[in-house]
């Protein structure tokens, strides 16, 4: 089974977005998915309401910390933001990491349905990425 790890800073938005989608469209016989932050900032309420318009509920995911043993057995690192590309630790040796570098919806500034249009922009970005993990 391959262990995905998506990170990115406080594992509140783009890292539980991908987590979700991950659920959804990678097969759980062959892909265990997980999420984490270099910090943790809680789940994003915003990031919620996104995933459920899609049909995905992300209320059950935690905002989690890195778990080094997780990290260091598995087989794909991807880090959604610059953040945590640079203070994450060092990639183990035969670990696959890819980094998406997606800017962080939650720093969206506006009325409330044009920062909920940037999570959409985000999710939508997320979904195409993580349907295309093979």
């Amino acid at each position: 089974m391959k262990k995905i790890y998506f990170l990115c800073t406080g594992n509140s938005c783009r890292s539980q977005i991908a987590e979700g989608y991950g659920h959804k469209f990678l097969d759980p016989n062959q892909f265990e998915v997980r999420s984490a932050g270099i910090e943790t900032h809680g789940l994003n309420p915003r990031a919620v309401k996104v995933m459920a318009e899609d049909g995905i509920d992300i209320t059950k995911q935690t905002s989690d910390l890195i778990d080094t043993e997780y990290f260091n057995q598995a087989d794909l690192i991807i880090t959604l933001c610059g953040d945590a590309r640079d203070k994450c630790p060092t990639i183990p040796a035969g670990v696959t990491h890819v980094h998406w570098g997606l800017e962080d919806p939650a720093k969206a500034i506006g009325t409330e349905e044009e920062i909920l249009s940037v999570f959409r922009e985000t999710r939508e970005t997320i979904k195409a990425k993580v349907q295309a993990i093979k």
